[in-house]
């Protein structure tokens, strides 16, 4: 993958240094990148907006105020719906022990978001030894302490549990139970839900509550109220769903949401990727 910046392209596995980092520019429609792979680790940090990312058996949504971490050569795509404004960091994951070995969520501190911002203006080639040096083995430090969260949908392979999943993405209000979705797709009640253990790690239950906390972030960022996403998720009230969402992700949405927009102000000085 090449990154542009002014007057130069730049492959990113070519840059010699511990990492490299973009602000995209705001994009104010839909938009996706193909699938495609670098040998260098990724951060995705959205600021603004909900960018939705595939990544090998995964689906993971990044919403404001949290970034995706992918490691290097990992197959992925991405894609934003409406106004979305978001920051890359390319990492040499080799330069420093701890950093996540498998895709995973991270929660970004004000220090790390920072950081990261204050990256975005170096050089590509940096002076390692001076000021920028030193912030970014900070950053560094900070990535590796960023705490985890369970943003992320798994999903498989198999041909009936990919129709499963397709099938729920596309009426998540649908309340059939696992023997009625394992009756459309082909499957035994039993081998549906020990299939579900062995390729999701959670139960048919668990995963479409995690299915529902995907979608309910991904409309709510676009600013629709708690009320009519609960009620098209199949929820008899708002305060059932906000229940729901509160065992999921430790707060209710308002207040989740709310504080990853308070979190940071958009920077300027995009520069397009």
């Amino acid at each position: 993958m090449k990154v542009q910046i002014p007057r130069r392209n730049i492959d990113i596995d070519q840059v010699p240094r511990p990492l490299f980092a973009v602000q995209s520019s705001t994009i104010a429609q839909d938009w996706e990148v193909e699938p495609h792979r670098h040998q260098k680790a990724q951060l995705i940090y959205t600021v603004r907006g909900m960018i939705r990312c595939e990544v090998e058996n995964g689906l993971w949504l990044v919403p404001p105020q949290c970034a995706l971490w992918m490691p290097g050569n990992v197959l992925h795509n991405a894609q934003g719906a409406g106004s979305t404004e978001a920051y890359c960091l390319f990492v040499d994951q080799h330069v420093v022990a701890g950093l996540p070995q498998s895709c995973c969520t991270l929660s970004v501190s004000p220090l790390l978001r920072e950081l990261l911002l204050q990256a975005t203006t170096f050089e590509p080639l940096y002076d390692e030894q001076g000021a920028e040096g030193r912030l970014t083995a900070v950053l560094l430090d900070q990535l590796v302490a960023a705490p985890i969260e369970n943003l992320h949908l798994p999903v498989s392979d198999d041909a009936r549990i990919r129709q499963l999943t397709e099938g729920m993405l596309s009426c998540p209000a649908d309340k059939s139970t696992l023997g009625q979705w394992a009756q459309r797709i082909g499957m035994s009640e039993r081998s549906l839900s020990r299939t579900l253990q062995q390729q999701m790690g959670m139960s048919f239950g668990h995963w479409r509550r995690q299915l529902h906390v995907m979608l309910a972030l991904q409309r709510l960022t676009q600013g629709e109220s708690v009320q009519t996403v609960a009620l098209d998720l199949g929820y008899e009230s708002a305060s059932g769903f906000v229940t729901m969402f509160r065992k999921a992700v430790g707060k209710p949405p308002a207040r989740y949401l709310a504080e990853r927009n308070a979190a940071g102000q958009s920077p300027g000085g995009a520069i397009s990727m």
